[in-house]
């Protein structure tokens, strides 16, 4: 059985779009039934070039991502959530929506990166910005993708989804 992870951030124009591609291919490297996903509470409807920039140099195609609601992954269509993962502190800090997984609500966690759209020193600046957020994102996602996953009870994986937050 598939694990959706949906990951949010307000805008859903950079950082969570990040962690979107880099779960999604870090999974498909190593044969995993994990499918990650993206939103926001607010997006801008459009996504951030050097986030798509970063995904591209990483080798993950970006042709199908798009800026889109939380709201998409609360109807009884949307896939069985089993982890919800903030990235940013200010969707973090708002009311989430009643999001449904397989086996009632799925665990939520906080993994906060700061914005690279605020990076100085111009278009490279946020180049180097975006490539090291995507990398500190990868990393979390290769750890995520080490447990067990489809095993794994409610209050474990949200132990060990903690760890990784802190780490």
């Amino acid at each position: 059985m598939t694990t959706h992870v949906l990951i949010l951030c307000t805008h859903n124009s950079a950082r969570s779009v990040l962690s979107e591609g880099m779960l999604n291919h870090l999974a498909a490297q190593q044969g995993l039934d994990v499918k990650a996903h993206s939103a926001g509470s607010a997006p801008s409807g459009r996504l951030n070039p050097f986030a798509l920039e970063a995904l591209n140099h990483a080798g993950i195609d970006t042709a199908a991502y798009r800026s889109k609601s939380w709201d998409e992954f609360t109807t009884p269509e949307a896939p069985p959530l089993s982890i919800v993962i903030t990235v940013c502190d200010s969707a973090a800090s708002e009311a989430c929506p009643v999001f449904f997984g397989g086996h009632g609500q799925p665990v939520k966690v906080h993994w906060g990166y700061p914005d690279p759209s605020n990076a100085e020193g111009g278009d490279e600046g946020k180049r180097r910005a975006f490539e090291l957020t995507r990398q500190a994102i990868g990393y979390k996602m290769l750890q995520l993708l080490a447990l067990p996953l489809s095993t794994l009870p409610r209050d474990e994986l949200q132990a060990a989804l903690e760890r990784i937050a802190r780490s």
